[in-house]
C-alpha cells in the first residue's frame, strides 16, 4: 500500500464506541473532542476501538461482535478502577483474558488519577494503596496493559490519538494489505 492509499484509508478513520458505554453529558463532551466520526459497536473487550475502510472493505464488521486489535479501556476515576480490582475483579479479569487471547493491545486510561494519588490513598475505596499498586502493576505485566492517567477533559483527545496512531502505524508496517 503506497502513501496515497494509506492517506485515503486514514480519511475513513472512525472511533468505535462500545454499546455498553453509557451516554452521559460527560460522554457527549468526550465524543465531541474525538473530532472523528463515531460508530456504536459491541466490543468483546474495551470501551473504544478504531475502524477504517480498506479497499472498500471495513476493518471490522460492526453488525457482529468486534474483537479489535487495539482498545482503550476508560475508567472515570481511581474509585472505578479500584472497583474493577475488587468487587468487579472476576468480570474485569475475564475481559482482559479475552483481549489477551485475541492478541489485542490494551490501553487502560483512568481519568483524574495518577500513581501518586494511589500511593497517598486519594480515592474513596478502602482498597489498600499497596494492594492497588501491586494489582495494577501485576496486571500491566500479565495482560500487557499500557496504563495511562489524564484529566477528564483530555481523555477524548487522548483516546482519538492512541487509536489513530495505532491504525497509522499498522498501515505503515503493511499489516493491512
Amino acid at each position: 500500500m503506497d502513501n496515497f492509499e494509506r492517506n485515503d484509508v486514514l480519511k475513513t478513520f472512525r472511533i468505535l464506541v462500545d454499546t455498553r458505554e453509557h451516554i452521559t453529558q460527560s460522554a457527549i463532551k468526550r465524543f465531541d473532542s474525538f473530532e472523528a466520526p463515531l460508530e456504536r459497536a459491541t466490543l468483546d473487550y474495551g470501551d473504544y476501538a478504531a475502524n477504517v475502510t480498506i479497499r472498500g472493505k471495513e476493518l471490522y464488521d460492526t453488525s457482529r461482535r468486534v474483537c479489535p486489535q487495539t482498545v482503550v479501556e476508560r475508567k472515570q476515576s481511581l474509585d472505578e478502577l479500584a472497583t474493577c480490582f475488587t468487587r468487579g475483579r472476576d468480570r474485569f479479569r475475564r475481559e482482559m483474558e479475552r483481549a489477551r487471547a485475541s492478541g489485542a493491545k490494551i490501553y487502560l486510561l483512568t481519568e483524574g488519577g495518577d500513581w501518586e494519588k494511589i500511593y497517598r490513598h486519594c480515592y474513596r475505596s478502602r482498597f489498600n494503596p499497596n494492594a492497588f499498586i501491586a494489582t495494577l502493576t501485576a496486571w500491566m505485566v500479565r495482560y500487557e496493559i499500557n496504563v495511562l492517567f489524564c484529566r477528564p477533559g483530555t481523555s477524548g483527545k487522548l483516546i482519538r490519538e492512541i487509536l489513530y496512531r495505532d491504525i497509522k502505524e499498522r498501515l505503515e508496517k503493511g499489516e493491512y494489505g
